[in-house]
């Protein structure tokens, strides 16, 4: 296997990952691995935990069940988190298991639910998103798995929002200044962005919005975007605009 081959096999796992210790796969790790993958002993597949960057490690089997992963080569050193907050308001099931799984893919660093007036899902399960935003990180080739937040309310963000970090919000608003313009200014600065729900903010929350000196508003243009859709869409013009994307 490639040292960078991330069309392999690739697993996060919990432990601490060192040369020659052997760590135990979780049933539903050597499920996938034996029946699904049907890996044969000494296979190798790349494993990582989010602290100790990437391995490449072997498949050894001990007796029908049980299967040991063996660290044999350190080959990424662990990256930092990216600098990036993303803020949104939950969806339902499916489309906020594709909202988490895109926003790790684009490069958030926290991963922050919000409720708002017209949120749709105000209760928000932790344990799944962090399932879907390691299941992205596996994907994906990302090390450093992205921290995720119990849902707050609106209000409470904004109070304990560090003012030195920018938040960018998404204003359905046609007056809303295009996005580059408005986001270049913040290339290297510490960014939050903040994407609402279906029904959008509500004119109370747009206007407490708008009178923070933190806050600045984007518009994602003439068309109306689902919301999982204007949260790629966000990303991409933030990133591409003031993040971590290479500019000329």
């Amino acid at each position: 296997m490639p040292d960078y081959d991330f069309s392999g096999p690739r697993l996060f796992l919990e432990p601490t990952i060192e040369r020659d210790v052997a760590i135990e796969a979780t049933v539903p790790q050597a499920n996938y691995l034996l029946n699904v993958l049907r890996l044969d002993e000494g296979a190798a597949i790349l494993v990582f935990n989010g602290r100790d960057g990437e391995w490449r490690a072997q498949l050894r089997r001990e007796g029908r069940k049980r299967l040991f992963l063996v660290p044999t080569k350190h080959l990424r050193d662990q990256m930092p988190l990216p600098d990036l907050h993303y803020c949104f308001a939950p969806l339902k099931s499916a489309r906020l298991d594709y909202t988490v799984q895109k926003a790790v893919e684009m490069g958030a660093g926290l991963l922050q639910p919000v409720q708002t007036q017209h949120t749709q899902a105000p209760r928000f399960n932790v344990e799944r998103a962090k399932a879907n935003a390691v299941e992205a990180c596996e994907q994906c080739g990302v090390l450093a798995v992205p921290e995720v937040r119990d849902i707050v309310k609106l209000d409470r963000l904004l109070a304990g929002w560090d003012a030195a970090r920018t938040l960018v919000f998404c204003d359905e608003r046609a007056g809303a200044e295009p996005p580059l313009a408005t986001l270049k200014p913040l290339a290297d600065r510490p960014i939050g962005l903040l994407v609402g729900p279906e029904g959008g903010f509500s004119a109370a929350e747009r206007e407490m919005l708008l009178a923070l000196p933190f806050v600045r508003a984007i518009s994602l243009g003439p068309r109306i975007l689902r919301a999982d859709t204007a949260a790629v869409a966000a990303l991409a013009v933030l990133q591409a605009a003031a993040g971590d994307w290479p500019r000329s």
